[in-house]
């Protein structure tokens, strides 16, 4: 073997506090060791406040040293520009800044780096969208390098419950640039006893995206995570959001079908993912969880068709049977005492017929005036016939009134979430948790969804309030929001951010004929 025809192979780590950088070079270190080959490794420090990374530089000569004898090759203790064969990086623009210094080249560099991103502090100081184009980024990667291993790493150690490092280390065990087998690798992790467990796993998807053993979600895969939407809360939203998303899967589904919890998840995976890119694992996704939390309740609203159908159900007369200790043979009979409104009717009919019925009623006065309670024994024929015709019109949800009004402020509720999440998590979560406010049905969600669209037209949308004056407005207004219902301590607490209050709702006087017995008495 000729000696002076090798050169080492040398590897570039770029990755933020908190990664494990230093960890991912000790693997390399490692596995090379246990497979006899010279290797050395040194570290620059970056610096704090997501202005630099940490880089980690590795060389690893391709021979055993049983075959070098008493020879021992002479390796750098940093890297110097094109002559990098390996560039490894945790986060999409210190992949651009490993380009930008030269490191990554046609000629030589296979480069290795995930597409999420974690803003810079000049990018979130910036007044308007300081944001870097990471399409530019993405085309320069794919230009400017021998080859380019990118996917999102960051999702995948998030599936994986562990973190970004052993993602990285196995799409670099995946990409064939050295000479270490996959099991070394393995046992490198393994000694690691600190879990281990997980980060194998982290380790295995990667190493088989980067091999080609296997491809992001393909359309198959999405369509099977459409049949089964709880498979995709496992397969790519956070570990620590999988109970509560989970439990909203199954809730949305039960209210409309499974198409309908895809949409609920769809709506989320932007959230989640900037939740990740501003570092959200610190807070154990608490953005992600929040939104997912009230957004399940908020898409399982309550109308007519809702009601019937969870009165008529057979689990909730075998409940009711249970809670009165009924046995077999005893009957039991359930009366459901309700007092639909002219509004929760309008609210079941196309947009275009429940705006002329409620014009129509508001035109004379009726529309409170029509509110009567009614009885309905669902343990009968005729009620349960009623309950259950009701019940049936939920595939024709969707053309509902109330379902088009509803979907139209949810997703301006999620915009402003999602463009809230892009600078400032704190901010983000106040306005997910703003949603508290819509609850109920009736009078109750009325008045509710008055004080939301006041809070989001005036302190989410207006104002001159830095983000984190305007989290902490929100917080307030939100406070006196459920605190008092008639909606004066939502207008007093805007008032002192220089929000004219609006003016109280008028109450009409009724007068009460005393009954006759009284009037004799009197």
């Amino acid at each position: 073997m000729n000696m002076l025809a090798q050169t080492p192979i040398t590897i570039l780590i770029a990755a933020l506090g908190g990664e494990g950088g230093g960890v991912l070079a000790d693997w390399i270190i490692a596995a090379a060791t246990s497979q006899d080959y010279p290797v050395q490794s040194t570290s620059i420090p970056g610096v704090a406040q997501r202005t630099g990374a940490t880089t980690y530089y590795v060389e690893l000569y391709p021979a055993h040293m049983a075959e070098l004898g008493d020879r021992r090759p002479v390796m750098a203790l940093t890297p110097a520009p094109s002559h990098v064969d390996v560039m490894v990086s945790s986060e999409l623009l210190e992949a651009g800044r490993a380009m930008l210094n030269g490191f990554v080249t046609p000629e030589r560099t296979t480069l290795i780096a995930s597409t999420h991103r974690i803003y810079t502090v000049a990018e979130k100081m910036h007044m308007g969208d300081g944001r870097v184009d990471s399409g530019r980024i993405l085309k320069a990667a794919r230009t400017m390098a021998k080859r380019a291993i990118l996917f999102d790493m960051q999702d995948m150690a998030a599936r994986s419950g562990t973190v970004i490092s052993a993602v990285l280390f196995g799409a670099l065990a995946g990409s064939g640039v050295l000479p270490l087998p996959r099991a070394a690798c393995e046992e490198a992790i393994r000694k690691r006893a600190q879990g281990a467990a997980a980060s194998l796993k982290g380790f295995e998807l990667a190493y088989s995206y980067a091999s080609g053993e296997a491809k992001q979600a393909s359309p198959e895969e999405l369509k099977r995570w459409r049949a089964a939407p709880s498979e995709r809360v496992r397969g790519i939203f956070p570990a620590e959001a999988h109970p509560i998303l989970e439990e909203g899967v199954a809730r949305v589904a039960d209210f409309q079908d499974r198409d309908y919890a895809g949409l609920y998840l769809d709506r989320l995976d932007p959230i989640a993912k900037l939740d990740r890119e501003q570092g959200g694992g610190a807070s154990g996704y608490k953005l992600t969880r929040e939104t997912g939390r009230f957004l399940a309740l908020w898409m399982s609203y309550e109308d007519l068709i809702r009601v019937a159908d969870l009165k008529s159900r057979r689990s909730r007369f075998e409940r009711v049977r249970a809670e009165v200790e009924a046995k077999p043979h005893e009957p039991v009979h359930i009366i459901e005492y309700l007092k639909p409104g002219v509004e929760e009717a309008a609210a079941v009919l196309p947009p275009f017929l429940s705006k002329r019925l409620l014009a129509w009623t508001a035109k004379r006065g009726l529309t409170y005036k029509l509110n009567v309670g009614i009885h309905v024994k669902s343990t009968g024929v005729i009620g349960f016939l009623m309950l259950r015709t009701l019940a049936a019109l939920r595939p024709l949800r969707r053309m509902t009134a109330r379902y088009v009004e509803e979907q139209a402020l949810i997703e301006r509720w999620l915009r402003a979430v999602g463009d809230a999440a892009g600078r400032n998590l704190g901010l983000a979560l106040e306005i997910a948790l703003c949603a508290r406010i819509i609850k109920g049905y009736g009078e109750t969600h009325r008045r509710g969804k008055a004080s939301f669209l006041r809070i989001l037209d005036t302190l989410v949308d207006g104002g001159t309030l830095d983000d984190r004056a305007r989290a902490a407005a929100i917080r307030k207004a939100r406070d006196a929001a459920l605190a008092d219902p008639e909606g004066r301590g939502l207008e007093n607490s805007l008032a002192t951010h220089g929000i004219a209050p609006l003016p109280p709702q008028p109450k009409p006087i009724r007068f009460m004929r005393r009954p006759l017995a009284d009037r004799r008495a009197a």
